[in-house]
Order: structure tokens, then C-alpha cells, then sequence
């Protein structure tokens, strides 16, 4: 279990709020670092593991036609796939992975190219919320490491990037609130 896991769902339980997960390149990693937190099932509703592409549509609703023009690496699927679970599994946050973690590149993207997530309370995602930016961020990652260890830090940085959403929206912050912000990362082992 690592820390970040841990300070995501004390987080959460403090504020009373839920968390539901998609994942494509880390294949349920992320759920697992939860879920190896005690008390996780007062926060965690679930999660989904698209691996395949068009269950990212079927599932969480992704648009199809920007799928089929970019393919599942882009930080706008990463943000959908955030929005979709968050609204089908009924949780207050979602958090989503979405990436190459190889060994070949996908879709003309290199290995290490990594999206992660978060959309929270006030994002316009769901039925009877205003549609105005509220919590929804993306993180570009440029991972370096084999399989193993993109993946890892994939599960990492989108659990840090759900703990930095959490703090920014208790306190007001709009800075981490913008709509999509793209940061590139060196990550790695």
C-alpha cells in the first residue's frame, strides 16, 4: 500500500465523499493499492478495467469518434474515462490511467506516454450538476523503466494527483481546478 492510497482515502472518508476507479494500462493496479488500505469500502464504490478500447467507450462512455481519431492515449479519453466511471458507478471522484507501458509503442505514441485523471464534485458530469469546470485535471507523464515499473508509477501519480484535487478543492483552491492542464513528468526508476 503506499502513502498516497492511504492520505487519498482518509481524504476522502473526512470529507464523506466516494471514489471510483478506470484503468487501462495498469490493469487494476490502481484498485488494488486501494483496496490494500484498511476501511477503503467506506470510499471505494469500484472500479473498471477497459483494457480493450472500445470498452472504453461501452463502459464509460467515451466518445467514439475521438477515440477513432486519436486513439485511446490522450488526455481527453483519460478525462472521459474519469467522467464515465465517476457517473456509472456513482461515486463523488473518479480517477483514471490510460497510457503505453509496452514494450512497443501504440497508436504512434512511445512507450511511457502515460494520462492520468481526476474528475470531482462539480464537473458537469453527472444528471442536476451545473456544467461549469469544477474539479477535472490530466497529468501528461513521460515514464521511463520497463513494464513493470511505468506501470507502478502510473498507479502513483494519479493516486498523488487525486490527493493534490482533494486538498485543492477543501480549500477552495481554483488553481487545481482547471478544466484539462497538461504537465509533463520524468518519472521512473
Amino acid at each position: 500500500m503506499t502513502h498516497e492510497a492511504a492520505e487519498a482515502l482518509r481524504l476522502l472518508r473526512e470529507r464523506g465523499e466516494t471514489l471510483a476507479v478506470a484503468e487501462s494500462l495498469t490493469g487494476g493496479l490502481v484498485a488494488a493499492e486501494v483496496v490494500a488500505v484498511p476501511g477503503a469500502s467506506k470510499a471505494l464504490r469500484g472500479s473498471v478495467t477497459a483494457y480493450a478500447t472500445e470498452l472504453k467507450h461501452q463502459l464509460l462512455g467515451v466518445d467514439a469518434g475521438l477515440l477513432a481519431a486519436h486513439g485511446p492515449v490522450h488526455p481527453e479519453v483519460a478525462l472521459q474515462m474519469a467522467a464515465g466511471v465517476r457517473v456509472a458507478l456513482g461515486a463523488d471522484w473518479g480517477v483514471a490511467t490510460t497510457g503505453v507501458a509496452g514494450p512497443e509503442p501504440q497508436d504512434g505514441q512511445p512507450v511511457g506516454t502515460v494520462y492520468v485523471a481526476a474528475v470531482g464534485p462539480g464537473a458537469g458530469a453527472s444528471e442536476g450538476e451545473q456544467n461549469f469546470a469544477g474539479s477535472r485535471k490530466v497529468l501528461e507523464l513521460r515514464l521511463n523503466g520497463d513494464r513493470t515499473e511505468i506501470r507502478r508509477e502510473s498507479v502513483r501519480s494519479v493516486l498523488r494527483l487525486l490527493v493534490e484535487e482533494l486538498v485543492g478543492a477543501h480549500s477552495g483552491d481554483a488553481s487545481g481546478n482547471a478544466r484539462a492542464q497538461d504537465t509533463e513528468q520524468n518519472g521512473g526508476f
